[in-house]
């Protein structure tokens, strides 16, 4: 976030310098620009690469996924204070999923314990692990090993879990990680 707020500063300097020279060359040939020019063009360089940035942000986290980590779900919205977000939503938000290295079969059941990664703009990267049940279809929050149940394995997670939560065969995590080629782990 400090590489960013740095060359947004630059960006706004480049811009307004672009606009002394301008200034400048106004004056050589005997005309005077506007004083507002070089605020004006400093503000434009800050907005127009602020803009980028919120558009490229996905793209850019996307191509930093390791192998075996796919989106499953992103989140587009448009704001009123950005007013350029009703031509063309931003994606703020985006879930991806582990399967890469999706864990276990229980009982010759098609469960899988898979992290779910969520990524917000300007958020850190918060880890969920998830019990997905492929023969139900639906899904479970995993309880993490603490001091009292470090030798909880995925087996008895599932026998204990009771919040699983339904999962249709065309959500895209339940594709991810029930699909053929993730049955033969």
């Amino acid at each position: 976030m400090l590489f960013e707020f740095i060359a947004t500063i630059a960006a706004g300097f480049g811009l307004a310098g672009v606009a002394l020279i301008i200034t400048h060359l106004s004056k050589l040939a005997g005309k005077r620009a506007p004083k507002w020019l070089i605020p004006l063009f400093g503000a434009i360089g800050i907005f127009a690469f602020q803009i980028h940035q919120e558009y490229n942000w996905y793209d850019q986290q996307v191509a930093q996924l390791p192998e075996g980590v796919t989106v499953v779900k992103k989140a587009e919205e448009s704001t009123w204070f950005r007013p350029w977000s009703y031509a063309k939503p931003q994606t703020f938000r985006f879930i991806a999923a582990d399967s890469g290295h999706a864990r276990a079969q229980v009982d010759n059941q098609d469960i899988y314990l898979v992290d779910l990664y969520l990524f917000e703009r300007r958020l850190s990267v918060q880890k969920i692990p998830q019990v997905i049940d492929c023969t139900a279809p639906a899904r479970a929050d995993y309880i993490l090993p603490t001091a009292e149940n470090s030798k909880l394995t995925i087996k008895e997670h599932v026998k204990q879990t009771t919040k699983w939560r339904p999962l249709t065969t065309d959500d895209p995590l339940f594709i991810n990680v029930c699909s053929d080629e993730q049955s033969n782990l």
